[in-house]
């Protein structure tokens, strides 16, 4: 099933760009939850309504568990974003999968780690998006506790920014994305979503997302 793609970070970035799961507005930029001004928006969760879309973003991160983690027994996708993508790519490579919450409930058995985990099993842990990586790492330490060995993070998108990635390294934790901000940058160009002079203001912004620097 999987020898038919050939899943490229271009087209992924297509993808992404043409169904606006991630937008690019230098000149009248979005305000995070944070307060920081950013040229980018990106809602993941959109690839799930686009039947093509959600065949390349699956299949490609199936490929991506297939070369990289090889090893893998179990797949856990991040809450929430990640629960439905884990789900899809673990029937593609036929294994189980669970997802871990933010927080452990507060009723019942008080589970954070949802569906069957063994100690010792090998774990690749499902995201869409990795900014500064903090949700993955929080979901990758509980799996820890619990016994599992992860192996790594896949991801459909990553900023690329230089905290999450020094995070990442600090938790020991491998990421690999399907697509990242100098790809889906160049391809904006070509297909004439930004003009040529705003990707070097989306790369500085990127550099430093608190320095509004990037908008002169």
């Amino acid at each position: 099933m999987l020898e038919k793609y050939m899943v490229t970070k271009q087209l992924i970035a297509k993808d992404l760009l043409s169904i606006k799961a991630v937008f690019l507005r230098p000149n009248e930029p979005f305000t995070w939850a944070s307060g920081i001004k950013s040229p980018i928006y990106c809602d993941n969760r959109l690839t799930l309504s686009d039947v093509r879309v959600r065949e390349d973003v699956e299949n490609g991160l199936a490929e991506i568990i297939r070369r990289e983690y090889p090893e893998a027994e179990v797949l856990m996708g991040t809450s929430t974003a990640g629960i439905a993508h884990a789900a899809i790519t673990a029937t593609i490579l036929g294994l189980p999968m669970g997802y871990v919450r933010s927080g452990a409930k507060d009723h019942g058995r008080g589970n954070q780690i949802e569906g069957r985990l063994e100690k010792g099993q090998k774990v690749v842990v499902v995201e869409d998006l990795i900014s500064t990586a903090g949700s993955c790492i929080e979901v990758a330490e509980v799996l820890r506790e619990a016994g599992a060995e992860v192996l790594g993070v896949v991801s459909i998108f990553t900023y690329g920014m230089q905290k999450g990635v020094d995070r990442l390294a600090a938790a020991a934790l491998k990421n690999v994305s399907l697509c990242d901000l100098d790809t889906l940058v160049d391809v904006a160009v070509e297909e004439q979503y930004i003009a040529p002079e705003d990707k070097a203001r989306l790369l500085k912004f990127r550099a430093n997302p608190s320095d509004e620097g990037w908008r002169e």
